[in-house]
């Protein structure tokens, strides 16, 4: 099964960062969050990925053509240039990487790897979340129930601390609780290639008629994730996600179990 990985909007909110690189390419812990993003399907046995780039595309194009070295111990010969490798380690994955657009929208740069993900049913996720979310788990939910599509749908953490008041009396404070309700988009999408028939050209966003239309055709189901998820939308959500990553607790991180 092929995993579509969203990695071509703009990241306004996160101009901080997306001024010099696209943010699929901000770091946590020294790594690209997309590199995060991958290693949690790969984990799963999920190592074919499509990606589709726009803004910047070409710093991701960079990245993977450089991986090899960049990640291995190296002897150059500085008099004919010639390049040794010294350890040899990568990843078991295979890479396409497709220009989608600078201005297409998440609708619109799925359709345009149709052709890249065949006729199988296939994953799609955004390249700025992550979770510790059982992908196996994920695909089998999918095929029990038979329909077109399934959404994760994630609790996400709240920003502030909660209160809980009697008249003017704090009776309970909860640090950043999760969510006390309302379930969200949380990416990690399994699509059957039906979808396709819901979404039209680059003007098509996909979180609205696609996915609209599906949940009004009865084809869009929910697979409900408890555990951990966090997008990264602002320079405080990368902080908190590098500071995870700094605690060697970081919870999406089941590859390294």
């Amino acid at each position: 099964m092929k995993v579509v990985i969203l990695a071509g909007g703009l990241g306004t909110r996160l101009s901080e960062e997306t001024t010099v690189r696209p943010k699929p390419m901000v770091e946590i812990g020294g790594r690209p969050v997309l590199w995060h993003i991958m290693k949690i399907y790969a984990h799963h046995g999920f190592g074919d990925f499509v990606v589709c780039l726009g803004y910047k595309g070409e710093a991701i194009k960079h990245y993977f053509l450089n991986y090899y070295y960049l990640h291995n111990n190296l002897d150059l010969s500085l008099r004919d240039g010639r390049v040794a490798v010294r350890g040899g380690a990568g990843e078991d994955w295979r890479v396409t990487l497709v220009d989608t657009g600078l201005a297409t929208q998440t609708g619109g740069r799925l359709r345009r790897v149709r052709r890249f993900v065949g006729e199988e049913a296939f994953c799609l996720t955004y390249g700025d979340g992550v979770a510790d979310i059982d992908i196996r788990e994920l695909t089998a939910f999918h095929r029990r129930h038979g329909r077109l599509a399934t959404v994760t749908a994630v609790r996400p953490p709240a920003r502030f601390g909660g209160l809980d008041l009697h008249e003017d009396r704090v009776v309970a404070f909860r640090e950043k609780p999760q969510a006390g309700e309302g379930w969200v988009n949380g990416g990690f999408f399994v699509f059957e290639p039906g979808v396709f028939d819901y979404v039209g050209g680059d003007d098509s966003v996909l979180e609205r008629a696609p996915l609209e239309n599906l949940a009004r055709d009865g084809q869009l189901m929910a697979y409900r994730h408890e555990g951990f998820w966090q997008c990264m939308d602002t320079l405080r959500d990368v902080n908190t996600l590098n500071q995870l990553w700094a605690s060697g607790k970081a919870p999406w991180q089941v590859w390294r179990e």
